[in-house]
């Protein structure tokens, strides 16, 4: 089971600087088995870059800060 509590910290650090570029990311569901589902907001919502934030930016993060089971999925 993955830590909740950790994973909503760490995206509360990350979603400062979605929001420095107009944009957010929405916590939708952490499952058990340690999938985050995102709905991005804003700016982030239809950018072409978007696949690479939630890959590169916020699911590194996690990976980094809580567990290297996890993975990131837009909702």
């Amino acid at each position: 089971m993955v830590d909740k509590e950790k994973i909503k910290e760490i995206l509360d650090k990350v979603r400062v600087s979605l929001q420095a570029d107009g944009g957010d990311a929405e916590l939708v569901e952490i499952t058990d088995d340690g999938t985050v589902k995102l709905r991005l907001t804003g700016a982030c919502a239809g950018c072409p870059m978007s696949q690479m934030t939630l890959k590169a930016g916020i699911e590194r993060a996690l990976r980094e800060n809580v567990s290297e089971q996890i993975t990131v999925i837009e909702a």
